[in-house]
């Protein structure tokens, strides 16, 4: 599909012309060169060899390459939203029908994992990437969770999050509801704290974000900013006890997860605050050897690529932000790259994005659609669902 792209953009096909690629591209594409620059400078920096920066490299263009990569195919290839959408939903339908044989497995206790892809001789980031189980156990408290097709079980609920929008999008009632469930089951099967939490944010914040210039918004806005005032005591402590419930749901998880952005802040604050260490490296026995920077997108980039590679991701997102809110009050696909860059801004502070855009890239490429399409002042067309 990058080929094609491409191919689309060099000889000016499809009614495209050669500068036909959206800003929102372009920003994405300079974004994620200056992450690979800092990639670089950082292992010239520490002195750690071709061969070590060559591997990166290769992690690079695995990852954070496909940031851009699918941007760009959803903005040249004209690829209908409508497709994604569907497509999305009979994977949804699949994930039920299997369902029932996850959970007997686990009744069972079938053996897990059932194998490991000898796919894994090729290299990787590690065995759990390639492993095949039809239930898991968590770590922490003994409890069954499931990953699906993700290689652990909050990545699973990543890519349930963005299957929820497209099944939100979807304009049959039947695979609309068939998406929705899959989703959410899927998010409780997981065992993922933050995944409950998209489900209502994305909703609730799109609808808010989509909606700014109706009047009714800015009336909802005022009462409830009035109201929110005199109860803000009361809101605070609520806001206080959910977040206490939330932390303690998996205590174990949230210590690791505090004691993991603890040392890479420190480590980037003292050692290599411009453009990172380069490399990852596993931590001390307090984080269960984990990997210093996971489970955080910023951090990580913190920690890997300094504040290079932390602006290098912040700068594209926030310009998407701010493209799909304006594009979005008139224009329904907009609304669903709303919502997608909206499940993947709270992803970035529970998993590492890059290491899972080979599975949420669905999502990118209808950003992608989104950034090609014209804005279309709201003020002075009535709204449309534009398809």
């Amino acid at each position: 599909m990058f080929f094609m792209a491409v191919k689309t953009w060099v000889r000016g096909e499809g009614g495209f012309r050669r500068d036909g690629v959206p800003t929102g591209v372009h920003v994405w594409t300079l974004g994620m060169g200056f992450m690979l620059a800092a990639l670089v400078l950082a292992h010239l920096d520490y002195g750690l060899g071709a061969g070590m920066l060559i591997k990166s490299m290769i992690g690079w263009a695995k990852g954070w390459a496909l940031m851009f990569v699918f941007p760009f195919i959803g903005a040249m290839l004209r690829i209908r939203a409508s497709i994604v959408y569907r497509a999305s939903n009979i994977l949804a339908l699949q994930t039920l029908l299997l369902v029932p044989v996850f959970i007997l497995a686990a009744v069972v206790n079938a053996p897990h994992p059932l194998y490991t892809s000898p796919l894994q001789i090729v290299g990787g980031p590690g065995p759990e990437y390639f492993m095949v189980e039809l239930y898991g156990i968590d770590d922490t408290n003994g409890a069954k969770r499931w990953r699906f097709f993700a290689p652990w079980s909050p990545a699973a609920a990543f890519v349930a999050n963005i299957a929820f929008v497209f099944a939100l999008y979807d304009k049959d009632k039947f695979w609309r509801r068939i998406g929705i469930v899959s989703s959410i089951v899927v998010c409780v099967m997981s065992a993922s704290r933050i995944a409950l939490v998209v489900v209502p944010g994305v909703i609730g914040l799109t609808l808010v974000l989509a909606n700014l210039t109706r009047p009714v918004t800015a009336a909802v806005g005022a009462a409830g900013g009035t109201i929110g005032g005199f109860a803000l005591p009361q809101i605070l402590y609520v806001v206080d006890l959910l977040t206490q419930r939330f932390n303690s749901a998996r205590a174990d998880s949230t210590r690791v997860r505090a004691y993991l952005r603890s040392i890479a802040l420190h480590r980037w604050q003292t050692e290599a605050p411009l453009v990172g260490h380069g490399i990852v490296e596993r931590g001390p026995k307090i984080v269960e050897y984990m990997p210093i920077g996971s489970h955080h997108t910023w951090y990580g980039l913190l920690y890997v690529k300094g504040i290079v590679g932390l602006l290098a991701l912040a700068v594209p997102m926030a310009w998407t932000w701010i493209e799909m809110i304006a594009k979005s009050q008139a224009d329904r696909v907009a609304r669903a790259g709303l919502a997608i860059i909206i499940v993947i801004s709270f992803y970035t502070f529970g998993e590492n994005l890059e290491i899972l855009a080979y599975l949420f890239w669905p999502g990118l490429v209808v950003v992608g659609v989104a950034m090609q399409r014209p804005f279309r002042n709201p003020l002075r067309r009535p709204l449309q669902g534009y398809e």
